[in-house]
């Protein structure tokens, strides 16, 4: 690639593409992203969870100052060179009596769920969205593992989802898989694509934005920012993977 850092941008999701799902990144990821990538391009990160998991994994606040762009909750905060620059209230786009319906909603729905363990924190409001998990956000690693290959056969979420969208048919939300033991529900157009619009303010545009994530597929929380045609999308399956085509685009 033929660029300079300012003509390209680089956006990466956070679980499975940086880290690997819930955990923290390796000090190989964090030297080959800031000594070999960030002198390269311009760094960007755009995940689902809030600013403070963000932290958990990629190891305290040291990124917010590193990465150009750092956006939590599909982009609805905004961080710039470590400042915050706005953010978004799903509370106050839905209104109080839609929220409190839906998450009563989700709750009798989750109690009355048959499964093998559950746990707790089932409903996590965020600024832009809402995360619901229903074994709990509270289980531990092994607990999330064995979940995971449990809803790959029973599809537990999917079947929430599907469910959701027929009781709140009226209401323009968007569900979206992601990780291993939830989903997100937002506001339709508040996706990762919404970090686009505050990257769109910049000056200069960027020549190249390229979205690195792992869940690609339709219904997949990268998706839409994957197939969006601002970007050029790449599929990884594993932080090593992102690793390996990174240092092919950049020709490391």
């Amino acid at each position: 690639m033929d660029l300079n850092r300012e003509d390209v941008l680089i956006l990466f999701d956070v679980d499975g593409t940086l880290t690997t799902p819930r955990q923290s990144i390796t000090e190989e990821m964090k030297t080959f992203l800031y000594e070999s990538v960030l002198p390269r391009a311009t760094l960007g990160v755009v995940g689902g969870s809030d600013l403070e998991k963000m932290c958990e994994q990629l190891n305290g606040q040291e990124f917010l100052q590193k990465f150009d762009y750092v956006f939590p909750e599909n982009g609805l905060v905004q961080y710039e060179s470590g400042k915050e620059m706005g953010k978004m209230s799903i509370s106050q786009h839905l209104g109080e009596d839609v929220l409190k319906r839906f998450i009563n909603y989700c709750l009798h729905y989750i109690a009355d769920l048959e499964l093998p363990i559950k746990r707790g924190t089932f409903i996590e409001f965020r600024n832009g969205m809402l995360n619901v998990s229903p074994i709990g956000r509270n289980c531990s690693r092994e607990e999330r593992n064995q979940f995971y290959e449990y809803d790959q056969t029973h599809r537990v979420r999917q079947a929430m989802i599907c469910r959701l969208k027929e009781q709140f048919s009226e209401v323009d939300l968007t569900y979206s898989i992601g990780g291993q033991i939830s989903f997100d529900v937002y506001p339709v157009g508040w996706d990762k694509t919404f970090c686009l619009r505050h990257i769109s303010k910049r000056t200069k545009p960027f020549r190249e934005i390229h979205f690195f994530g792992d869940k690609t597929s339709p219904g997949g929380n990268d998706y839409e920012i994957f197939s969006h045609p601002q970007t050029i999308g790449h599929q990884v399956v594993s932080p090593e993977d992102t690793r390996k085509q990174l240092a092919e685009l950049l020709k490391l």
